[in-house]
């Protein structure tokens, strides 16, 4: 019997395809973190720009509304980079801890496609549980 359970075990990544996978999620780690630090410098260390201040504040009332939506923008990308960042890192968690996991749903267990994964290298569910999790959000 115990013959008939790995014959329903699912078939592990090639090694080649988790180098391949490996490769674009650590391109995808340098390319966030570089926007990351370009938008480190709106901030400033002290989030206060890049002139240490000095010029944070216009004296003109438009001036300050543009300034605050420009941090604010810029904000609100930075922590959308910064999720993204920390999906990447649990990808790779998973590909160096389990990689006989990796590509596969956590949802149902089987294999997510190719192209899916080619194009969302942290997916963690295939595009069906991925599209029921989205319809159950809108209910």
């Amino acid at each position: 019997m115990a013959g008939s359970n790995a014959a329903k075990k699912p078939k592990a990544m090639s090694k080649k395809l988790l180098t391949y996978f490996e490769k674009r999620l650590l391109e995808e780690r340098r390319r966030v973190l570089k926007e990351l630090g370009h938008h480190g410098d709106t901030f400033g260390p002290n989030g206060d720009g890049d002139n240490g201040g000095a010029d944070a504040y216009s004296f003109h009332m438009a001036d300050q509304g543009t300034d605050a939506m420009e941090r604010e923008k810029a904000f609100l990308f930075v922590s959308q980079e910064g999720r993204f960042l920390w999906h990447i890192d649990q990808a790779l968690r998973r590909l160096y801890k389990s990689p006989e996991t990796f590509g596969k749903c956590h949802q149902c267990g089987e294999e997510i496609a190719f192209d899916r994964l080619d194009a969302l290298p942290h997916a963690r569910f295939c595009f069906a549980c991925k599209q029921r999790e989205e319809e159950a959000k809108k209910n």
